[in-house]
Formats: C-alpha cells, structure tokens, sequence
C-alpha cells in the first residue's frame, strides 16, 4: 500500500481543516458542471481513507474509471488550491496585493488606463506599507509601461522619477536576494556539517561572511535587509558557539518584529524561527529564568490567529515548542518528569509527519534519546539512537557522530562490554572518515578501549567501587578543561559529558547532579 507521502493529493486534502472541506464544496457547486461533480466524489473518497490506495479507491468508486483518474486528480487538486485561494486572500498580503495587481491589469487590458494608473498608485502605499519589495518593482513597471505608451498629463518629470524608483527598488532588491543567499549557505553549512569542528571550518565560516553585501546592508533600514543580515549573524555565531553572539543577533531579529509589528502576520514563519532562536541562545548560555519567559513568548504566539489558522506555523512552534521544552528539562535536571510528555509529543509527531522535514525529525530522536539517557533508560536512549544511526539520508553529519557516540556509553552503561568493543571500531572509522574526531572523542574512545582490555566481558561490573572512582576522576580530569576550549566545546553541546562523570564518581544519577548545579545557579 503506497504511503501518504506518495501521493500529492491526498496530502493536501488530508491536510485540509474542516472549515477548509466545507468552503471547497460550496466553491465548486456554484458552478455544477460535470467534472465538478464528479470531483466533489473523488474529493469524498479520499477523504474518507486512511492511506492512499488506488486499487481500493476505484473498487470502492465504480463511476470513476481509471484511465480518467489522472486527470480528475489534477483537476481536483487545481479547484482545492483555488478554493483556498479564496479563503485565505484576507489573511495573506501577498494574495490581497496579487489581486489588486490582476485588477489592474485587467483595467488597462479594459483601455481604462488612467484608472489604472489610480490604482497602482494604492497598490504602491500598500506594498511599501508591508515592505513587499518584489511587487513593488511589479507596480512600478506597469506604471511604466502604462506611461511610456499612452499620454497621461501626469507630472512632468514622472518618467525621470519612474526610473529613479525602479533603480533603488532593483538595488534593494539585489541587496535582499544576496543577504538571503548568504544566510541560506550558512544554514545549509550547518545543516551538512553541525557546529564548526576545527580551525579549517572557521576559516570557511569566516570567509563567507566577508561578503561585502553584509557591510552595505548594516546602515540600511529596510526590513528584510536587516532580517537577512542579523540571520547571517546568527548562524555564522552558532556554528562557531559564540553563545554570547548568537543572543546578540537573536534578540535583534526578535527585536526588528516588535519595531515592524504588522509583519509578525506576514513573516510570520520567520518570526517564529527568531523566536527559537532566542530560545536556543538562551539555552545555550543556560539562563534558566529568561528561558523560560521566552519559551511563554512562543506560547502566546502560538495561540494567535495567524498561527492557529495556518498549518505551517502550526508545525512550526509544535516542533519549536517541544524542543524548549525537553531542553527545559535538560537545564532542570527533570529528565524522568520530561519523558511523560513523549506519548503525546510521538502522537503528534506521527500525524505531521508528511509535513516535517527529515532534520526536524533526526533532531527529536536525538533530544528524546538523551532525555531517556538522562533519566537512567540507556535501553530506551539506544532505541530512538537505533532510528538516526539507520537514516539513509546525508543529514547532520555532527548527529550521526555523536548519536553512535552516546550509543556506546549508553551500552557502556547497561554492561554490554562486547558490544562496545564490536561497535567501537566502526564508531571510531565513522567518525574519522567525517573528520569529526576531537580530544574529546579520542580520550573517550581510549577510555571505553582500556575498560575493555582491563576489565573484559565484566566491563564496569568488574571493577571495584574504588577503582572505578579513580577511573572516571582521571578521565574527568582530562576532559574538564576542555569544556570551556572553543575547539573541543563542541562535543560539550551534544552530550553533557561533564555531569556524566560527576554522576559516576559522586554515585548519584546525572539528573541529581544536574539539578544540584541548577539550584546552586
């Protein structure tokens, strides 16, 4: 049986609200034709299955004959995405915009040029208005075209002034489109590599944001070319976990939207994501208190209309809202009282699945597997580190790493000796061969390699209480410096490492000891 994901269609319908189904059948019988009908029993089917099955769909349907279904669908998929069109023209400024653009070309087509001239000039109020930039270059070459073929008795200089505003509108233009480029690349960095590994990837890092676009946007005061350029900040500050940076650029791009308040409804995903950002950052510099009002900021947003009417930024501050609140408990130390809201977060995750991208998904399994390893189930961790390990996509080398990292220890912990020595060597070539081995890693694998030799199948159990005391103050020595080296900090944001050991020396589990460092914060 093909799976959802297969099949455009029956995606977009399935992703329809109620509101939504009822609006497409009252669009499409106002005009009754045939094929109309015959859709509205397409439309119904679909929407009564579980998953996509052609077979079953036109067993079930004998009126609709295979070789016209193709075109059905396609037919049906046009009129859904009309209907929305329609529903949606009021919440959307592009729509709203598009449409008064239509009327006026539909006026000038009509030779009533002069009452198109009186509408674009609205248009152009509106479009400055909500700094949409793209279709103001549109306004301005109708009005162009307009005034270079008819005698209007407009302004004398209108053709000077017309070209004057088209070339600082391009300007603007290729100003955005670059800064957007450039943030693009880093995130897309990311996104391949994880934070920067070594001084190679800071030199790459640092040469892309030498792009002299960034220096001639700093002194602009439009919208998107200072979202765009405080995003380049942002990334290029993560990467690098300069965590003090990365709240700097955070809270400015949080900051841009209380200044421009009306484009909260019409950036309203890139609001959301500032907004994780700033959680993030804050995460980072483990401020517990401001965390957690601004994790209440995303949460008033996320009652708001443009988000509640709107399946994109409904998904959006789902995911946003789940990882600030598994990462609240990381900074608590409440990892047991954490893993009560998986059922209910995997439920969720599941019906949003056709409509989250693969990254998200890696991301969730690796903050729940720690969640697990926290509370003391290095079982249930290794579970949700079994389904990264097993991704065939190329995504997040940095999670790959260091899930078949955590996967170690966490067989390391249950005693699984010849496990790890069985794993240890892939883990180990796995992570040279993606250039991802630092101090940390090579002093840890030496660690689990000792434990072998010394202590064999027995592992950990083997060893005296003692003499287990002393091995982890030794590798807790090595490795307690280097937590605060911007080099080898990396591993530090993956895997709390630190209060791993301190938990095995003092013989308390990792949540105690996080929740003492927290209380004495």
């Amino acid at each position: 049986m093909p799976n959802l994901s297969t099949d455009a269609l029956f995606i977009l319908l399935k992703s329809l609200e109620r509101a939504e189904k009822r609006n497409f059948k009252l669009y499409v019988t106002r005009n009754s034709a045939s094929t109309d009908l015959k859709i509205i029993q397409l439309f119904d089917a679909l929407d009564k299955m579980k998953d996509y099955d052609e077979e079953e769909l036109l067993r079930k349907n004998e009126s609709i004959q295979k070789q016209q279904l193709s075109n059905l669908k396609a037919h049906l998929y046009d009129q859904i995405l009309a209907s929305l069109r329609v529903l949606k023209q009021h919440e959307n400024i592009d729509l709203q915009i598009h449409e008064q653009l239509d009327h006026a070309k539909i006026l000038y087509n009509k030779g009533l040029y002069l009452q198109s001239l009186r509408l674009l000039e609205k248009i152009k109020i509106l479009t400055k208005q909500n700094n949409q930039v793209t279709y103001l270059l549109q306004v301005l070459f109708l009005e162009k075209k307009i005034e270079s073929l008819h005698i209007t008795r407009s302004m004398q200089d209108r053709a000077k002034q017309l070209s004057e505003e088209i070339d600082e509108v391009n300007q603007r233009l290729d100003l955005i489109a670059k800064a957007s480029n450039l943030s693009l690349q880093l995130y897309g960095w990311y996104i391949q590599h994880g934070h920067a590994r070594n001084d190679d990837d800071r030199a790459i890092l640092d040469k892309m944001m030498q792009d002299p676009v960034l220096a001639t946007i700093k002194s602009s005061t439009g919208f998107y070319e200072q979202l765009y350029r405080f995003q380049c900040m942002c990334w290029h500050s993560f990467i690098n976990q300069d965590f003090l940076m990365h709240y700097r650029y955070s809270q400015k791009w949080v900051d841009l939207y209380e200044a421009n308040e009306n484009m909260k409804t019409i950036e309203t995903a890139q609001y959301i994501k500032g907004l994780h950002n700033l959680i993030s950052a804050i995460f980072d510099l483990r401020n517990l208190p401001k965390f957690k009002d601004t994790i209440a900021l995303l949460e008033n947003f996320s009652e708001a209309p443009i988000v509640l009417n709107n399946k994109n930024n409904q998904i959006q501050c789902f995911i946003y809202l789940y990882i600030a609140k598994i990462n609240q408990h990381f900074l608590e130390g409440s990892f047991s009282e954490g893993l009560d809201m998986i059922p209910k977060m995997e439920e969720q995750l599941q019906e949003i699945e056709p409509f989250i991208d693969s990254h998200r998904v890696l991301v969730f399994y690796y903050k729940i597997a720690c969640l697990y390893f926290g509370a003391g189930e290095p079982a249930k961790a290794i579970d949700y580190l079994n389904n990264i390990i097993n991704w065939k996509l190329n995504l997040r080398d940095d999670l790959q790493c260091y899930a078949r990292l955590l996967h170690l220890i966490a067989h390391f912990e249950l005693g699984n000796m010849e496990v790890v020595n069985y794993l240890s060597k892939s883990v180990y070539r796995f992570m040279g061969k993606m250039d991802n081995l630092s101090t940390v890693e090579e002093v840890l694998f030496n660690f689990l390699k000792k434990s072998i030799q010394k202590y064999g199948r027995a592992g950990v159990a083997g060893m005296n209480k003692e003499a287990l005391k002393l091995a982890f103050e030794e590798l807790l020595t090595i490795l307690g410096p280097l937590e605060h080296n911007k080099l080898e900090s990396r591993a530090f944001m993956y895997l709390d490492i630190i209060s791993w050991l301190e938990s095995r020396i003092q013989n308390k589990d990792v949540q105690t000891i996080i929740k003492e460092k927290s209380a004495v914060k």
